[in-house]
């Protein structure tokens, strides 16, 4: 009698799992950490693109991003702040549906997780006033470029000229550039293009290096991946990534730089 208790109950449980391992799933199939939340990490110390705010919760350009992707599912967004050293491990372990935390697709990444495309891109760019003919690194060998102090573009300027001026930040060394100094600055695509949106009369030429930023899912939720890759898609042609990246940024880095 003992045991047949013991395999009712048994069976009873294993229904009950099922039956809850049903409900947090989405129509497609997706899996979902609870029924009908999307539920993201971001680390909120990464201003504009997550911060945390007063009360605790946090706001930025990812975080809108990942409420949009969020509605876009038919989902209840759900955020946690976590430290973004932990966060792909969290995804990885099934903590959390996905990750919208500034991400970089690395191979490493790549080995734990899987990536939706990019949301926004990234990398550092080169910068000149509109009247020269620089457009590559190698153009400007022997030149002068400026860069701000402590980044890693002055190594990559050192490489073709000895002639390298830095400055405390990027916006100092680009409005330089603009009042007629330097022959070029490379600075992070982004901020180069906040400083044109700004007014500043200058351009960009090549893209030195180029970064993308993606939202992480779990490899075993390729359901989920490909849910959230088509909320981007339509995100991105409604405009709606566009509106978001020009709120923060006074400029789309949203448009990948290559296709410009």
């Amino acid at each position: 009698m003992k045991n047949w208790k013991s395999l009712v109950l048994l069976v009873i449980s294993v229904l009950l799992l099922s039956a809850c391992g049903d409900k947090a799933t989405t129509e497609n199939g997706a899996k979902l950490v609870e029924e009908g939340k999307f539920i993201y990490a971001a680390s909120g110390e990464f201003k504009p693109f997550s911060v945390t705010n007063n009360d605790g919760t946090m706001s930025g350009f990812d975080i809108e991003v990942a409420e949009a992707v969020a509605k876009e599912m038919g989902l209840e967004p759900e955020q946690k702040k976590f430290k973004f050293a932990g966060i792909v491990e969290g995804v990885k372990s099934g903590r959390f549906d996905a990750a919208v935390a500034s991400h970089t697709i690395t191979d490493e990444r790549l080995k734990e997780v899987d990536f939706s495309t990019p949301y926004y891109y990234s990398g550092p760019q080169i910068f000149v006033r509109p009247d020269s003919t620089v457009e590559t690194l190698d153009d400007l060998e022997g030149m002068e470029i400026a860069v701000s102090k402590g980044s890693t573009y002055a190594e990559t300027a050192q490489g073709v000229t000895d002639n390298v001026q830095q400055y405390d930040s990027d916006v100092v060394a680009l409005e330089a550039l603009n009042k007629g100094k330097h022959d070029a600055v490379i600075t992070d695509f982004i901020t180069g293009k906040e400083a044109i949106a700004a007014d500043l009369n200058i351009e960009a030429r090549e893209l030195i290096g180029r970064s993308e930023q993606a939202i992480a899912v779990s490899k075993e939720n390729e359901a989920l991946l490909d849910e959230v890759n088509k909320a981007l898609e339509t995100l991105r042609e409604d405009g709606t990534l566009k509106k978001i990246s020009e709120k923060y940024f006074n400029t789309d880095i949203t448009s990948d730089p290559e296709e410009e």
